[in-house]
């Protein structure tokens, strides 16, 4: 079982950055990989991104590749979303997520890989 709290959303101007970060508690954080989606206004949940066990692989979106980094921190139970250049199209709940196969090297990017979900932070960009 895992339990996943998001903060770090807030509304910034285009362009600028922010860290969202995702806390886990339970034993099994450190066995699998997590992942951000999000869901924009009247949209459906996307993939953003999503980082391996151990950190060593990530994915990425095409609509935030290069402006988005994935990490993770075992130690800390964590994982962080960094996200620079902003954009109004970034506006959404974010989600961090805990997949549902430990110790899987490649992360996934469906949702239906995911089992444990957090309850969201909104990001806001205006333009």
């Amino acid at each position: 079982q895992v339990q996943l709290v998001e903060s770090g959303g807030e509304l910034v101007q285009a362009g600028n950055s922010l860290r969202l970060s995702c806390v886990a508690s339970g034993r099994a954080f450190k066995s699998v990989a997590m992942g951000w989606f999000r869901q924009p206004p009247r949209k459906e949940r996307e993939f953003v991104a999503a980082v391996n066990f151990d950190g060593g692989r990530t994915k990425y979106a095409d609509s935030v590749r290069g402006r988005f980094t994935v990490s993770r921190d075992n130690a800390k139970s964590t994982i962080y979303l960094h996200m620079n250049s902003l954009k109004p199209e970034d506006t959404a709940v974010y989600y961090c997520a805990a997949d549902n196969i430990l110790y899987r090297f490649d992360p996934p990017t469906a949702t239906q890989n995911y089992d444990y979900w957090g309850q969201g932070t909104q990001v806001t960009v205006s333009s």
